[in-house]
């Protein structure tokens, strides 16, 4: 953050709550020349500090009514290959989270599903399957009260 000056940052608060704005959009909203904008968006983009853009879509309306959040446990005979269970997590498309934690448990999920039946199946069928993890404790959401936000920018 120190690096970046209020452009900077008001380029990432306007691009939090639109990211299909234009350029020209973005630089009249910051008070800044086009061609400034553009290279600093590209500069951001470059430092990782802009990730990528993305469409926030409806787990609901598509199909995927229950979330869950699983805490994962490894078995400590197999900590050697954490990596090798990380890659599997990342590999199941309904893991849509992963986070390492301190605590009880080594990991958390955001895990979603169809309905309870596919989750079930889910965990069971394949999660619990990957060499390494020795257990799961999953909690369902009942209902999302703050989805997806933008980080607060100071």
């Amino acid at each position: 953050m120190a690096e970046m000056d209020n452009y900077d940052r008001s380029i990432l608060i306007h691009l939090q709550d639109d990211g299909r704005m234009t350029n020209l959009q973005l630089a009249e909203r910051i008070h800044l020349s086009a061609p400034q904008t553009l290279r600093r968006v590209r500069t951001l983009e470059e430092k990782k500090i802009i990730r990528g853009y993305v469409a926030q879509v409806s787990a609901e309306a598509i199909g995927l009514g229950v979330t869950a959040f699983v805490n994962l446990s490894l078995d400590r005979e197999q900590f050697r290959n954490v990596r090798e269970v990380e890659r599997n997590i990342m590999a199941f498309p309904d893991i849509i989270e992963c986070h390492t934690i301190s605590g009880d448990f080594d990991y958390i999920l955001k895990v979603v599903a169809p309905d309870l039946k596919s989750l079930s199946q889910f965990l069971t069928d394949r999660l619990m399957q990957v060499p390494g993890v020795a257990s799961l404790r999953s909690m369902i959401c009942m209902e999302e009260i703050k989805p997806v936000s933008s980080l607060p920018i100071g």
